[in-house]
């Protein structure tokens, strides 16, 4: 069985934006990739973005200073 890791969930209020997110992550080189919306997470569109933990607070700044608008970011382990 794998071993389920801490991340960084990031979900966004429609599909639009979390698209858009992703897009801009994968140009600039920051980690991660889009997943469907975990079931514990009640909010969003169905889509979000996931990365290793230990980008929270990179990954959070990198999405305010690119005017990225996110609902919620959670962590939790996939």
């Amino acid at each position: 069985m794998r071993e389920k890791e801490l991340k960084i969930v990031i979900a966004f209020g429609t599909t639009t934006e979390a698209m858009a997110a992703e897009k801009k992550c994968a140009e600039e080189g920051m980690p991660g990739r889009l997943i469907p919306l975990p079931s514990s997470i009640s909010a969003g569109c169905g889509l979000a973005f996931m990365a290793p933990v230990l980008y929270k607070e990179e990954l959070l700044l990198f999405l305010e200073t690119r005017k990225l608008n996110y609902r919620s970011a959670t962590e939790i382990f996939l």
